[in-house]
């Protein structure tokens, strides 16, 4: 008697393509909105890297010269490492209209900085597509999650896998996204087939170079971060220069120049994932509270929040470099204050805010904040 229909059903056979139309699968399903592969091997641009430490533009940050060659060879990360995930998740958000009112001394905070801090958000959804890869595939390879941490060079791997290009601004930017995004790797030991490169389409255009108020980049594709206010405002722990200070405008906290000149992020869709487009600080605060700020509320502002990478004497810094720049007469009383304040960072960046807004009474046609 001849045999019935086969009842037993076979999963496709585990090839490089099939296991990353998989990997790319679950990690739309975690909620990413963009991922790619790409090999562990070193990035195109690695010497580039050198040579931008050499030439002193890492400024402060000591610890991007430190492992180097992890940074040149991502295999290293991880024993018997052949493929890197790259993800990344949108943080675009609308800015304040117009019509609403804002602080008299406003102070301007980087968009990516209002949620939550994203390092423990992308942290979360590694984990959970590295749990969901190992119920499709199983246990037999190893993994490591890498946000923001590692010594990797992130953006050239993001570029690689076909994330998007690196734009004159040296930020990651994708055609559909935008540059509003963090980014996050998942080494593992899998063998995944690598996508191509994204072609850039900068073009011609330069109007992020352009729009820098503290000429930050030297040429096309390159920045120096002494010169960056995201730097001054986030990384930097001393004095900012004065010539810096005065073309910071009312930026605390990061800056978003650059990124909001930007003809792709103009088109690019408002953010999905609930906790990074769910705000928790303002776009813009009130520099005279943050130049008075004290350290429990400093604790409870920065909680949770990527804020918290900045200290709290560098946010009264910043704060009294945002009042020097303002052109309200609200600021007075408080740099006064500040100027004598026992914290010497505070105090002379609170003496030189006073000392710019003298200058710029001084002459009206001075330029006001930004």
């Amino acid at each position: 008697m001849a045999a019935g229909p086969s009842r037993l059903y076979y999963r496709p056979l585990m090839t490089p393509s099939v296991r990353t139309k998989l990997v790319k699968a679950a990690a739309q399903s975690v909620g990413f909105d963009a991922v790619g592969v790409t090999l562990a091997r070193p990035p195109r641009n690695a010497a580039y890297y050198r040579d931008w430490l050499a030439a002193g533009h890492a400024g402060s940050m000591a610890y991007l010269a430190k492992n180097v060659d992890l940074r040149e060879n991502p295999s290293k990360l991880l024993a018997g490492c052949r493929s890197v995930v790259c993800v990344a998740v949108s943080y675009a958000r609308p800015e304040p209209g117009a019509e609403v009112e804002g602080p008299k001394t406003p102070g301007r905070i980087a968009r990516y900085a209002r949620g939550v801090d994203y390092h423990m958000v992308l942290k979360r959804m590694l984990a959970e597509l590295d749990a969901r890869l190992r119920r499709e595939l199983g246990d037999d390879f190893e993994s490591r999650a890498c946000v923001d941490t590692a010594p990797i060079i992130e953006r050239e791997l993001a570029a690689a896998a076909g994330l998007g290009w690196i734009g004159k601004n040296t930020l990651v930017l994708n055609a559909r996204l935008g540059s509003y995004t963090v980014l996050g790797e998942l080494f593992t030991t899998l063998d995944l087939a690598p996508d191509a490169p994204a072609t850039d389409h900068c073009g011609t255009c330069t109007r992020c170079l352009d729009a820098c108020p503290t000429q930050a980049f030297p040429q096309a594709y390159r920045m120096d971060a002494s010169r960056c206010i995201s730097y001054t405002t986030i990384e930097h722990r001393g004095e900012v220069p004065a010539s810096l200070a005065a073309a910071s405008g009312a930026w605390v906290f990061g800056c978003d120049v650059c990124q909001e000149v930007c003809p792709f992020n103009a088109k690019a869709a408002p953010a999905t994932n609930d906790e990074l487009r769910r705000q928790r600080v303002p776009a813009v605060i009130d520099a005279r509270e943050w130049l008075e700020l004290r350290a429990g509320a400093y604790r409870r502002l920065t909680r949770g929040a990527a804020l918290r990478r900045a200290t709290r004497r560098m946010l009264r810094r910043n704060a009294a470099i945002a009042l020097g720049n303002s052109s309200a007469s609200q600021a007075n009383d408080a740099l006064r204050r500040a100027a004598d304040d026992p914290d010497p960072l505070v105090a002379g960046a609170a003496r030189e805010a006073l000392h710019t807004r003298k200058a710029r009474e001084g002459d009206p046609g001075r330029q006001k904040a930004r």
